[in-house]
């Protein structure tokens, strides 16, 4: 099975290859459009946020704030006081903040053993800047709108994360004491440049992928109605999305738009798998998860948002 799913994989791979060399002007084009959306709106506020969540976990104020954090957060979710402090800065940083921070925090030894996957699930979310500034305020002129799906989309994410809490055997112990870091001010910059690089190569490889699926007619298939294509761009891209959504203004697009924000589409999948995978969080049941925390999410914010007409 392993040898048939490589096969396809390789004839997908150069299928992609094939279409780029029909018209690659064209499709460099769609890379270029993806390199200036992440320098224009990505990169300023994604890359100070990468640097200062990795440069605040290895200080030691983290480490107390953590111990603060360890018995609430034992308590809610089964994760230690650093998992907590980790799901704050997340909360706050939004997409792939959470994701990396998860793998600084594994590899510095901070975790204890069996808590990615809860700590995964419960830190990968997106952040108001996004939400409440670029969807709501920028897409749909409506800020309410924004916060309705900011207050959407985290309800989710944390009811599912507490209903993992009853997976868990026992309360994460306490990991032992992790040195600090001597270089920690330019590992912390270093590793912020690369993060925010990669994140870079995926929107613009991403939005090469997306231009193909419009030019052989994906988009328009009518599986959804109107809502086709923001459905289909937001499961490969969100932010495309979300953008093709909110020219419909209405609370099924609001509610779909947190729905995918939420699940995050191919391309966040992506970002966050990076990082996941090297600690140790199985990206099947991952994926599983967020598709979860998009559904509930979907019906808290379509709730919301007919109840409120004027969101």
């Amino acid at each position: 099975m392993s040898a048939v799913k490589n096969y396809l994989l390789t004839a997908l791979l150069l299928a992609i290859a094939a279409l780029f060399l029909t018209d690659p002007v064209h499709y460099a084009g769609s890379v270029s459009q993806g390199v200036s959306l992440w320098a224009a709106c990505v990169l300023p506020a994604t890359f100070p946020f990468l640097f200062l969540t990795a440069l605040i976990t290895g200080l030691k104020p983290f480490a107390v704030f953590s111990e603060k954090l360890a018995a609430p957060m034992g308590k809610l979710f089964r994760v230690s006081g650093a998992g907590g402090g980790a799901a704050i800065l997340a909360a706050l940083s939004g997409y792939p903040v959470g994701a990396r921070t998860v793998f600084d925090l594994s590899r510095a030894g901070k975790l204890s053993r069996g808590e990615e996957f809860r700590l995964a699930c419960l830190c990968t979310t997106s952040g108001p800047m996004f939400l409440v500034g670029t969807v709501g305020g920028m897409m749909y002129r409506n800020t309410a709108a924004g916060w309705a799906m900011l207050l959407s989309h985290l309800a989710a994410v944390w009811t599912v994360s507490f209903l993992l809490r009853f997976r868990a055997k026992a309360k994460p112990s306490p990991p032992l004491p992790a040195k600090t870091d001597p270089a920690l001010l330019y590992n912390s910059l270093y590793n912020a440049v690369i993060s925010v690089l990669c994140v870079g190569g995926f929107i613009a490889l991403f939005s090469c992928f997306g231009q193909m699926l419009s030019d052989l007619g994906l988009f328009r298939v009518p599986l959804f109605g109107e809502y086709t294509e923001g459905v289909l761009r937001g499961l490969l891209e969100m932010t495309t999305g979300c953008a093709a959504l909110s020219k419909l203004k209405t609370p099924l697009s609001c509610a779909l738009a947190c729905a995918e924000v939420t699940f995050g589409g191919m391309c966040v999948l992506c970002q966050q798998a990076a990082y996941l995978t090297r600690a140790g969080v199985k990206t099947l049941p991952f994926v599983c998860v967020k598709l979860l925390q998009a559904v509930l999410a979907f019906l808290l914010c379509w709730g919301i948002c007919t109840a409120f007409p004027c969101l």
